[in-house]
């Protein structure tokens, strides 16, 4: 008799049954049980609020929604920094059964348009610049070209303030008739993940896939009511919204934004001043601050736990975080939007050795699997596969994009992940690349395809191939080949950016160009990207990048 190993599948057990209510009840709830504890703390503005005083405030801007006609299954779109309001607007839409449709605030003019009309979009809430970025500009100049866009409220302007005050003065049963309308199931996020066919795609979430993920992320980081989660990563990313304000609410904790994107020596004081108990970031935000020439002034002790996420994380980096900041029981992560987005997370009575080396074990009620990317069948433990998950955190589907759901999502409702990985006897997973091309730069996913397509508009280019080279800061960088056209003029780096800024978001800026009269082949016409990065690591010396070692 022949023993076989174990297959490369594990289910994720617990004692703690899954949520069955949607946010807003959920939020309604702990409200109720810590009316007076910390909810919120917003450092830029100085600003705080208690249970109470925060669900007064979500239902007004809920109410305000109502009274300008948002209704459930609407799209309300967000484009705006960390923010008070921004927390306002994820959790009024909830009550209203709106759709939020998150917008990165690094995206330009054609981005802005292509997701404001592929989601169908018809109130936006924006802030009116950020940084370099004129938002009112940009939502001026699309605005013609958007049919279904019949609102736009910016963030400290009239419009907003009068929204909120005509939620205050609304009966507040109309917001208890919307609640009482809605399933866990309906659809309450769209988030738009760089596409392989030229454009975004978005991932559509139900408040059952979203409103568990962060709490079952909360318990493995042992939430309670006395937490303080210190969240510099962006709201409109899964890392912020879901691990960060879901995770947070679903226990009573305190959400603690430092600033409106990522600043290390913001992040430092509030971690010290506020006396956070946990901080959450990608590697590069981490290296950042361990590397602050002001590091040690600030006092981090109060850290217990906190989440590294987004990206490979390098293992010297996670001993740092352990041994200099104290976050003795710090976190890795794994997941992706379509997922809500963890499957996989590390836990507390992990050993070192582990954290820093695997990106740990499935979540609570979810399956993960490693298949043959040829046959589909599950491979034996320490076989290399395709890593997939199934359970209540896989998406409804890409938004109106059926085709593109079903080849992401088989029949059995596996997520096909399209990372490689390896599965040990205890059923740690180990991540070990990426069937598809897609780049992580700092936490960014960034799809080579999308960015080759807009490279075909530069007068000189003829061709281009993306690809991620290694970085020791971001993880990776882009690099593009091109080929260029006869009698082309000279292609730098230099004049690459330039043509690509205001069009494209800054991180799918490519940092290296390089010019080549043909592309690595394979015998059938495929272009050999793997030896394009290969020979990248040797053009551009990277080689101390591409030794760092990663979990």
């Amino acid at each position: 008799m022949v023993v076989r190993a174990l297959p490369s599948y594990a289910s994720g057990t617990s004692d703690v049954p899954l949520f069955g209510d949607t946010i807003g009840g959920n939020l309604d709830r702990t409200a109720a049980r810590f009316p007076d504890h910390d909810a919120l703390v917003d450092r830029p503005s100085g600003r705080r609020w208690r249970y109470r005083e925060l669900a007064a405030d979500i239902d007004a801007v809920a109410l305000g929604l109502l009274e300008l006609g948002v209704r459930k299954g609407d799209r309300v779109g967000i484009w705006a920094p960390n923010c008070a309001e921004w927390v306002f607007v994820q959790y009024a839409t909830a009550k209203l059964g709106a759709i939020l449709v998150n917008i990165n605030p690094a995206y330009r003019v054609h981005e802005l348009e292509y997701v404001l009309n592929q989601s169908g979009v018809s109130v936006l809430v924006a802030a009116p610049s950020f940084k370099t970025s004129d938002y009112a500009a940009m939502i001026e100049e699309v605005r013609p070209r958007c049919a279904g866009l019949r609102d736009v409220l910016l963030l400290g302007r009239p419009e907003w303030a009068e929204l909120v005050e005509r939620g205050r003065a609304t009966d507040r049963s109309a917001l208890d008739e919307a609640q009482a309308s809605l399933s866990a199931d309906d659809p309450i996020n769209i988030q738009y993940t760089s596409g392989t066919t030229g454009f975004p795609k978005g991932a559509t979430l139900s408040h059952h896939n979203i409103l568990n993920n962060g709490f079952f992320v909360g318990e493995l980081c042992g939430y309670t009511e006395a937490d303080r989660i210190c969240i510099p990563v962006p709201f409109y990313h899964c890392f912020g919204m879901v691990m960060g304000n879901l995770a947070a609410t679903s226990h009573g904790a305190c959400v603690v934004i430092p600033a409106p994107s990522f600043d290390p020596k913001a992040t430092l004081a509030t971690v010290d001043e506020e006396r956070c108990t946990s901080l959450y970031g990608v590697p590069t935000m981490f290296i950042a601050e361990l590397n602050h020439p002001s590091f040690d002034t600030y006092d981090t002790s109060s850290l217990r736990t906190g989440i590294m996420a987004g990206s490979p994380c390098p293992i010297e980096v996670m001993k740092q975080v352990i041994e200099r900041m104290g976050m003795r029981e710090v976190s890795i992560c794994y997941g992706m939007t379509e997922t809500s987005p963890v499957s996989t997370q590390t836990q507390a009575d992990d050993t070192i050795e582990l954290r820093v080396s695997t990106v740990g074990r499935v979540g609570p009620h979810l399956e993960v699997k490693i298949v043959d990317p040829e046959t589909g069948l599950t491979v034996p433990r320490g076989t290399p596969g395709e890593l997939c998950t199934r359970g209540y955190s896989v998406m409804l589907g890409y938004w109106e994009q059926p085709d593109r759901t079903a080849e992401a999502i088989d029949s059995a409702r596996w997520m096909h992940t399209g990372d490689l990985a390896v599965m040990d006897d205890e059923g740690y997973i180990n991540i070990t690349g990426r069937i598809k091309d897609m780049v992580i730069r700092g936490g960014e996913n960034i799809y080579p395809r999308e960015i080759e397509e807009f490279l075909y508009t530069h007068p000189d280019i003829l061709d281009a191939q993306v690809i991620g080279v290694p970085d020791a800061r971001y993880g990776e960088e882009l690099m593009a080949w091109v080929r260029l056209r006869p009698d082309a003029e000279p292609l730098t780096s230099d004049s690459l950016r330039e043509f690509c800024l205001g069009k494209l978001a800054h991180y799918k800026i490519p940092r290296y160009v390089h010019v080549v009269d043909d592309f690595p082949m394979t015998v059938t016409g495929k272009i050999r990207k793997v030896e394009m990065r290969r020979q990248a690591i040797d053009i551009l010396g990277l080689h101390d990048a591409a030794d760092v070692k990663h979990a």
